[in-house]
């Protein structure tokens, strides 16, 4: 047989073999949804990683990756991994629109999980709506987030109406405090909680005794601090990040100004505890939407026992944090939902199979339910106090009665 025959032979044995592995791979069921391959989940997170509030967002996003690599580890979620695209917003409204818009026609992520603030997670939910993409697991507390109600948006944290709801009863009910100012982060995140401090003061009859805000970004305090501390407040509802908070409370007690200060949980307790120190007689309060986190041996399902252990494994020079606990739990219910959305996975099984969860249990006291008009999946409120130097869990509101509160 002469050289041109075999070549040719060989020729159309190749062609062959390339259509047989064609047809084979065209018969083989491609993913349609969009972040989701046979080995892969992508999800698109926009945080602050630096700036003002960067400890929020690292703290969020350790503690999410700590399960989330736990995850992978034993073989993913249906055979696929998770892995998480994160972008640094520095806490800024614009850039995270930016990112966003780029998770969706750049990135092309399955879901966005873990954004972190108020005034940069509304700016999306636009965004969110028209692409009919789910939002799960914010570390914010913005009724925004909440009402109206958006199939697409998955909350698993108490509001921040809710936290300063709270606050306020046992302000007024347990030490009779009535003379309450609020000091605020002049956006989004502060507008929410002076509404939600407003609401809860209504209940009463009674309103702030003084508002005052910072500009976000700065520390700005001065002037807002003189105009609550000539008001004769006895307690001060601090609505901010950690360092504008720290600031107003250590130029506060260098005045001789020591009236309860009270800061809701996006505050950061480990951070602001830092910063204050312990040269301060000054009560420090702060309301957290997750426990605290637990050391030691415990249940080993336990959430806050298996984030502690998962972060020393992970990431063994990290300090355990609330905020660090609340992406840890976001992270369970992401892949609680996964789970349950099955292999064949899309956007709307995944909402689905949220809404299907019932009375999860996470560890004492902590049981996720959600449902086709409830995307909120923990409503309790715990109470922390500022005690040598580090947060931990406080009960004892009456008692506080006889500690000096509401000096000038």
């Amino acid at each position: 047989m002469c050289n041109r025959t075999w070549i040719v032979l060989l020729l159309c044995l190749c062609l062959t073999l390339v259509a047989c592995n064609q047809a084979d791979e065209s018969a083989m069921p491609q993913s349609q949804t969009p972040g989701v391959t046979y080995t892969e989940i992508k999800l698109g997170s926009s945080l602050a990683l630096t700036g003002h509030a960067g400890y929020l967002g690292t703290q969020t996003l350790r503690g999410a990756e700590a399960y989330i690599r736990h995850v992978n580890e034993k073989g993913g979620v249906h055979g696929r991994k998770i892995k998480i695209v994160a972008f640094d917003d520095s806490y800024d409204p614009p850039k995270c629109l930016v990112n966003t818009q780029k998770f969706i026609t750049e990135n092309n992520v399955f879901a966005l999980f873990c954004y972190v603030g108020t005034p940069t997670t509304v700016k999306v939910l636009p965004l969110v709506e028209e692409a009919r993409m789910p939002l799960i697991g914010m570390f914010t507390g913005a009724n925004a987030l909440r009402e109206p109600f958006n199939r697409y948006v998955v909350n698993i944290r108490a509001s921040y109406y809710q936290e300063t709801e709270a606050a306020v009863k046992h302000l007024i009910n347990d030490m009779g405090i009535r003379k309450i100012a609020v000091f605020y982060q002049y956006d989004a995140y502060g507008f929410d909680g002076l509404i939600g401090t407003e609401l809860a003061l209504k209940e009463f009859g009674i309103e702030p005794i003084a508002r005052s805000s910072y500009i976000r970004g700065t520390q700005d305090v001065n002037e807002g601090l003189e105009k609550i501390r000539k008001s004769g407040a006895e307690a001060v509802v601090m609505v901010g990040t950690y360092g504008a908070c720290a600031r107003f409370i250590k130029l506060a007690h260098a005045k001789s100004f020591n009236p309860v200060f009270y800061n809701v949980s996006f505050v950061g307790a480990e951070e602001l505890a830092r910063r204050v120190g312990m040269d301060t007689a000054s009560t420090v309060l702060m309301s957290q939407v997750v426990p605290p986190p637990a050391a030691g041996p415990g249940n080993a399902f336990d959430a806050t026992v298996q984030y502690v252990a998962l972060l020393k494994h992970y990431f063994p020079t990290d300090t355990p944090s609330f905020v660090g606990l609340e992406g840890f739990l976001n992270a369970r219910i992401l892949v609680e939902g996964l789970k349950k959305a099955g292999p064949d996975l899309t956007r709307e099984g995944l909402i689905d199979a949220i809404e299907s969860i019932r009375n999860l249990k996470l560890g004492p006291g902590i049981s996720i339910t959600y449902g086709p008009d409830d995307h909120q999946g923990l409503d309790t409120i715990y109470f922390t106090r500022l005690e040598n130097g580090r947060f931990i869990p406080f009960f004892d509101w009456p008692g506080l009665k006889t500690e000096q509160r509401g000096g000038q």
